[in-house]
This record gives structure tokens, C-alpha cells and sequence, in this order.
């Protein structure tokens, strides 16, 4: 587990910088798929996949190994493999391709036209029959995988189009990531568009974010299988249930005002619409602002200092770091007294557009739930120093309320917050 007293950069471009350091095992990985990509280059197809649970700094190491792809290519080494090959990052959400872009203009072996949209570059290399030497997707759990006509992605499947369009694939992959049906990934669908190719599959699994002891992680984890465990003892990382979600937010701008980086997000389940007007999230005397979309802003939403005013969606920090986040669950996830387990109500999540595409997927209401917990399972897994959660639903508020009496009836270890032991 990382020290909770070491100082972490207090930006998201300083966390995934390529001058941050690797531990041993991204290290190793690094090498392995420098190695990897040296050998198969000249491959018709060759695929790696990187696993690994949000905060296990998947990014980061991609990040430092495209840096390294980047210099072997656009170095003076003709005998390298990698010298003059053409190679690029793709991501799909907005907010990261910002963030890695602005990082591309402290190296001098990174361009901006390296980075790109997945859609962006399969349609350029269908349109010039072009080809790739290496690829890199972040996030891979977010390409789409059936047509999409709205986002201008004809075909089926992006995975098996950017395999087609390169020699060697490198993806990052996290199957409680999937936010939507069109994006609806499993075992057998990439074992068929891998067969005959070589792959390679490994996993990271030490947690960099949360820089909190192990029964933290397990909470998380079992929440997002729809289970409530007793609460983690008290602790260094800042572990609190609010009554109140005024008062958990007026708790977040006090953090931010001392540490940055740190903001309000809420699943999905108050009403947003893309119209250019404001849409707020009122729970109690808590009213505040839905994320605003701004394409032209050169900071991502985490990043811009505004934001302290609004509240986040799971698109726009999936990806980032926050020193503290205050969630808020809201009407869709409800609880069942009678087993003890949360229960998602898909008629009461916002984000509709989640669930289109739904055409041959069996089990549509089980994909739904498992997506509205995924969502859940990303906000819930943003705060380095610090988790508030706040929940709408009033058996589930009851049931949390009573989990936090009871830890704060249990006896406090020597490494308790002080002010954890007082009810919020």
C-alpha cells in the first residue's frame, strides 16, 4: 500500500507525467511489452492486453511506454526495431485526450497528432488505407463494439478495426469500466477477434489511488457486486458516510481550498441534457450545478478550478485522480433490507443513451445493473486522500447511517483521524 503522508502531485498531468517513476512491476511490464512490440512489428496482427482495477496505474505505464515507443522511433538508432515506426495513442474519453496532449508538449518525442479519438483514426486509415506500426488504446473498455452511425463509427467493432489498421495492438483494459451496452465486452468476444494472433495477457494489481489500507478497496469492490460490508476502521485515508450532502460538499471546498483537487460527482440519476443550459442536482438543501460540457477548454474538468462548483459525472472523471471526492448515490441505487444488499433501479438512471444497443445481448436488465454499478464502482475509486459518500435512497440512507454508528461505537485504533470519530 503507498504512504498516505507522501506528498503526490497535486495535478493530473503531474501523476501521469513520463518522468514519474514506475514501481518493479510496471518496470518489468514496460519491458516486456517494449520487448513484445520489438518482436512482432513487423507481425501481420499482435495483441497485449494490460489488466488491471481502477488506481492500479494503468495509464501511467502507458503513458511511459509510448513516451519510450516514441523516442525509439524518432531516434538515430537505425538498428532498433521501433526506429521509424508510426505509432500512436488512441483514448476515448475527451477529458484524458486533453490531459495526455498537454503532457506530449513537455517531451520532445511526442507530438499532439499522436494522440487521437479511436473513431477519428479508424476512419482516416479506412479513408487512405493506411496502417499502423504499434497502437496503444487507454481505456479500451470504452470502444464500441457495434456500429454507431451518430458518433461516425460504421463498422462493428472498434477493437477488431484498429487491429486491422495495426501490426501490434497494446490495449488497457478494466471489465468494471464498461459504461455502456455499445461498449458491452466479454472473454468469448475478444477470443474471437484474437484467434490465430499472438496475445499476450497481463495484470496489475497493486492500487496506487487509494492510498488506503486493504478493507477500504474490499468496501468498494463489494459494493459494486451490490454487497454492504461493515465499514473500514478509522484510518489515515478519510473514509465518511454524510447525512447531509450540503455539508459533506461544504467539507469537499475545504479540502479544496487546502489541497486542490477535490470535487463533487453523483452517478447518473438527475436529469442532464445537452442543450446549453444548466442542470442542477438538488438533494435537501444541497443544490449545485451539473458538470457543464466545454470541448474548448484546454484543462480537463478535474483540472479547472471552477468545478469546485459543480457536480461531476462518471464521463467526465473517469481516468482522473482527485484528493478527495464526495459521491453521491443517487435515486437509481436503492437497498433491499430483507437481503442486505443494494438493489439498482435501471428506470431511475438518467443516462439513457447507456442503454441503447441492446439488440441480442442476453439479459438486458443484469447488463443494465452491472453498468450502473460500474459507474459507480469509477466515482467511487477517484480519491487519493479521501471518500464521502451521501445517498439519496432513504432505506439505503438508513443502512449506511446505521454502519457508520457502528463504527464509530467500535474501538479506535492507534492510527484513527480524530475527526473520523465524530458522526457527519
Amino acid at each position: 500500500m503507498p504512504d498516505p503522508t507522501d506528498h503526490t502531485p497535486d495535478s493530473a498531468l503531474a501523476r501521469l507525467a513520463p518522468t514519474m517513476a514506475l514501481t518493479g512491476q510496471q518496470q518489468a511490464l514496460k519491458a516486456e511489452v517494449m520487448a513484445f512490440c520489438r518482436a512482432h512489428r513487423a507481425d501481420d496482427h499482435a495483441l497485449f492486453i494490460i489488466e488491471g482495477d481502477a488506481g492500479t496505474g494503468k495509464s501511467l505505464l502507458l503513458n511511459s511506454l509510448f513516451t519510450a515507443i516514441q523516442d525509439a522511433a524518432r531516434g538515430r538508432d537505425a538498428h532498433d526495431p521501433l526506429h521509424g515506426s508510426r505509432n500512436w495513442l488512441l483514448v476515448n474519453h475527451p477529458e484524458m485526450i486533453k490531459l495526455y496532449r498537454n503532457i506530449s508538449e513537455t517531451q520532445p518525442c511526442l507530438r499532439k497528432k499522436d494522440f487521437e479519438r479511436p473513431t477519428t483514426f479508424i476512419n482516416q486509415m479506412h479513408d487512405r488505407d493506411g496502417r499502423a506500426d504499434i497502437v496503444l488504446v487507454d481505456e479500451a473498455h470504452l470502444l464500441l463494439t457495434r456500429s454507431d452511425p451518430y458518433n461516425r463509427f460504421r463498422q462493428d467493432n472498434q477493437l477488431a478495426e484498429i487491429i486491422r489498421h495495426a501490426h501490434v495492438v497494446v490495449i488497457i483494459f478494466d471489465a468494471y469500466q464498461v459504461l455502456k451496452f455499445k461498449s458491452l465486452w466479454n472473454d468469448a468476444t475478444l477470443a474471437r477477434l484474437v484467434a490465430g494472433y499472438p496475445v499476450v495477457t497481463r495484470r496489475l494489481d497493486q492500487q496506487f489511488r487509494v492510498h488506503a489500507h486493504a478493507d477500504v478497496m474490499a468496501w468498494i469492490h463489494a459494493l459494486r457486486d451490490g454487497r454492504l460490508l461493515p465499514l473500514p476502521a478509522p484510518q489515515p485515508f478519510d473514509f465518511r458516510i454524510f447525512d447531509d450532502a450540503q455539508a459533506m460538499y461544504e467539507a469537499i471546498r475545504q479540502h479544496n481550498a487546502r489541497y486542490g483537487l477535490c470535487r463533487m460527482l453523483a452517478t447518473y440519476d438527475y436529469p442532464y441534457t445537452l442543450n446549453g443550459q444548466d442542470h442542477f442536482i438538488t438533494e435537501g438543501r444541497f443544490h449545485l450545478r451539473w458538470d457543464r460540457a466545454m470541448p474548448q477548454a484546454r484543462l480537463p474538468w478535474a483540472e479547472r478550478p471552477d468545478t469546485i462548483d459543480e457536480v461531476g459525472s462518471v464521463y467526465t472523471i473517469q481516468g482522473f485522480d482527485l484528493n478527495y471526492a464526495g459521491v453521491i448515490l443517487g435515486p437509481s441505487v436503492t437497498y433491499d433490507p430483507a437481503a442486505d444488499r443494494i438493489v439498482i433501479d435501471p428506470s431511475r438512471y438518467e443516462d439513457r443513451a447507456a442503454f441503447t444497443g441492446r439488440d441480442g445481448v442476453d439479459n438486458p436488465q443484469v447488463v443494465m445493473e452491472r453498468i450502473i454499478l460500474n459507474s459507480i464502482n469509477v466515482l467511487m475509486t477517484r480519491g487519493v486522500r479521501g471518500l464521502y459518500i451521501h445517498a439519496s435512497n432513504p432505506q439505503l440512507h438508513t443502512r449506511l447511517a446505521a454502519l457508520w454508528k457502528a463504527r464509530a461505537l467500535a474501538p479506535v485504533g492507534a492510527d484513527a483521524c480524530p475527526d473520523q470519530t465524530q458522526m457527519s
